[in-house]
């Protein structure tokens, strides 16, 4: 399963930093569904929030975990500057984290792990965490930006979204890298827009317009773009033109 470039994933984030509190609104709703399912845990000195953004959720894990040392992790520093609430904030790529074995009490990512691979990434969470440790992960399934691939359906031959785990794949992987008490579920949250290109603007403010190899490099001609439209069009509904998040929620223990 390709990924774009970490360069290219940093650059898209730097850019979007400046506008995605403002377009993040599936983001959080994510971020407090992640929270909900957080089992009950023993006291935590040290949990990483790995692809932290610009850090919604430092103040929902600090407010249930005070005293935590929260540690705040992201590809970009243009995300990191933008955190609010006090913590440790590092720059780092969740393949290979800044950080040494058994370190963490709670491991917790939401909507981060689909830039990478994860395999490497569960590796890495399974490495940092103490034992017994928790893991809490939010990413993308399949069905996630179905919206703009029947738009762009016979338009061309590129990819126009990124290619997801299934939750089979996700289980298999979580507990191949070591972790037990394995428990994967889903969850579907629709953001809905006037038009089509507010739509795609969404997307790229919030950086999620990298698509690694098979991407379009140049710009599209102005009668591909309506056609891509009208086909959008087809999927309106009363609130609007639709966009599916396709969540799959994962929580495990070292």
């Amino acid at each position: 399963m390709t990924r774009p470039s970490k360069a290219r994933v940093r650059q898209s984030f730097e850019r979007a930093a400046p506008t995605y509190d403002s377009a993040a609104t599936v983001q959080r709703q994510i971020c407090n569904r992640l929270a909900e399912r957080l089992p009950a845990m023993p006291p935590v000195a040290r949990l990483l929030d790995a692809g932290c953004g610009t850090g919604y959720a430092q103040a929902l894990l600090q407010k249930r975990f005070p005293g935590a040392h929260a540690v705040a992790l992201d590809l970009s520093a243009g995300m990191l500057e933008r955190i609010a609430t006090p913590c440790c904030r590092l720059a780092g790529d969740l393949e290979h984290l800044p950080l040494a074995n058994d370190s963490v009490d709670l491991y917790w990512s939401s909507l981060a792990v689909q830039w990478c691979d994860l395999a490497k990434t569960l590796a890495e969470a399974w490495r940092l965490l103490k034992p017994g440790g928790q893991l809490a992960l939010a990413s993308l399934g399949p069905a996630t930006f179905h919206e703009l691939r029947t738009a762009f359906a016979g338009i061309d031959d590129y990819r126009h979204t990124l290619a997801f785990h299934t939750v089979d794949e996700v289980r298999q992987l979580a507990t191949a890298a070591g972790l037990v008490a394995v428990d994967v579920q889903k969850g579907t949250e629709i953001a809905h827009y006037a038009d089509f290109r507010t739509l795609l603007r969404a997307v790229k403010a919030i950086g999620a317009n990298q698509l690694g190899s098979g991407r379009r490099t140049g710009l599209m001609s102005r009668a591909a773009f309506s056609r891509a439209e009208a086909a959008c069009e087809t999927l309106r509904t009363p609130s609007g033109l639709p966009l599916t998040y396709d969540v799959t929620y994962l929580t495990a223990r070292k």
